[in-house]
């Protein structure tokens, strides 16, 4: 029995501890000519440089990608924070996108950020 607890024990300190996925706090979009500024404001329990928020995307409401912007460093001491992403090019008739945010570590969140366009 002692053998079996302390194999157990050993194999779930192996296991890797999955923080939070990133928090998408709130967005902004604007229109500029033919194209859109996006602005999101995100949270995440970034440790450094092993696991950070790592980037955001712009969705359409079926899911293809629209603009990604990459987060090249972590925000350790800066949460939440805001990015923005400018020249995005939206299909015409488009009144709704969707945001959603990755972690470096456990990739895209279950998230999406509905938008509605003003």
């Amino acid at each position: 029995m002692k053998h079996l607890l302390l194999t157990c024990a050993l194999s779930t300190a192996a296991l890797p501890a999955l923080a939070d996925e990133p928090v998408i706090e709130n967005a902004t979009a604007r229109q500029s000519g033919g194209s859109w500024t996006f602005s999101v404001t995100l949270s995440h329990p970034d440790t450094g440089w092993e696991h950070y928020a790592d980037g955001w995307r712009v969705l359409d409401m079926d899911g293809n990608e629209l603009g990604l912007r990459v987060l090249a460093h972590p925000h350790e001491h800066e949460q939440p924070f805001t990015r923005s992403l400018g020249g995005v090019r939206l299909p015409e008739g488009t009144t709704q996108v969707q945001i959603q945010a990755r972690c470096l570590t456990d990739g895209w969140g279950q998230q999406r950020y509905p938008l509605k366009l003003p």
